[in-house]
């Protein structure tokens, strides 16, 4: 019966992550498209919309996760796990495809900006054990801020978006049922995940904080499949910016409004799971700067230091 069980929690954890994923890709289809319709320009839909859509699923399992009991590590874990991974694995790989060119705001800005909000989270969590809803304050407070950067960015054409094309069956009544019906999946996808992963991490027993940063990590990075199809395409510049805006993303809007929602406990294990990450976006800038684009060997450098940290995070 357990053995029973346990498929069972595995197949949950599985639908979980379906359901997420195809919910947040109806929702960013829906709602981008009512947006254009509002005559709003395509260039901030794509930089907030879309971006937000791509973080939807870490929001759902970590919102979920602080909200139940012992459920921190899935939440921290979570958030710094899918940047770490965005980074390491999913560029790294990416740029085994092809070369990644990467534009000078992004360099100048937009990394940088995923640095220090990297040590933002480490600093506020690691001194006092907690992130409290002060703390969360303040990182709405940079995300509007950083927001509003983008939106001037945009403005004075520092920033490229996809092109959104609307249709004839692109009726407002039809769009609008997207997004209900994609929030609804990313959410009941969430609950799957969180009931499923925490299960599954007391009978291995692997620590909420490990499942977070690996298992739920891997799930709810949507950028993955985006990364490496654009790298197929042709489309290189679609993976720097995806990543990069998701990390972001991850951090201050994800992240903060846990922490708005609720305190999440830091624990100290988390100490060296926010010092990879900030060590992801330095590398990052470190094997790109030089020639303005990340190619093979820097993937090559990133999915080394990966492998190197999850082996450790496996078997310490």
């Amino acid at each position: 019966m357990e053995i029973l069980k346990m498929l069972g929690q595995i197949l949950l954890l599985v639908l979980g992550f379906v359901f997420m994923i195809k919910g947040a890709d109806v929702f960013v289809d829906g709602a981008s498209k009512i947006a254009v319709k509002c005559n709003i320009p395509e260039m901030v839909v794509g930089l907030t919309i879309v971006a937000m859509g791509t973080s939807a699923p870490e929001a759902a399992v970590s919102i979920k996760a602080a909200l139940s009991p012992a459920g921190a590590g899935i939440t921290v874990g979570n958030v710094l796990g899918s940047n770490i991974i965005n980074i390491l694995v999913i560029l790294g790989v990416t740029a085994l495809i092809a070369a990644l060119p990467i534009k000078k705001n992004t360099l100048r800005i937009d990394i940088p900006f995923v640095i220090v909000a990297s040590i933002m989270i480490l600093c506020m969590g690691y001194f006092d054990g907690v992130l409290s809803r002060l703390e969360g304050v303040i990182f709405y407070v940079v995300f509007i801020g950083f927001l509003v950067y983008l939106i001037i960015s945009a403005k004075n054409g520092n920033s490229e978006s996809d092109s959104i094309e609307l249709t004839e069956k692109d009726k407002t009544p039809r769009l609008i049922l997207f997004i209900i019906i994609g929030l609804a999946l990313v959410v009941v996808g969430s609950n799957f995940t969180v009931n499923a992963a925490s299960y599954i991490a007391g009978k291995l027993g692997m620590t909420e904080r490990l499942i977070g940063l690996t298992i739920v990590a891997f799930g709810t990075s949507l950028e993955l499949v985006t990364s490496c199809t654009a790298a197929k395409k042709g489309q290189t510049d679609i993976a720097i910016g995806n990543i990069v805006g998701s990390n972001i993303f991850n951090i201050l809007f994800v992240a903060g409004t846990t922490m708005l929602i609720t305190p999440v406990q830091f624990e100290q294990n988390f100490l060296l799971d926010g010092i990879m990450a900030i060590v992801a976006a330095v590398l990052l800038w470190v094997c790109s700067v030089r020639k303005k684009k990340l190619t093979r060997p820097g993937g090559i450098v990133m999915l080394a230091v990966y492998a190197v940290y999850f082996a450790y995070i496996m078997y310490k």
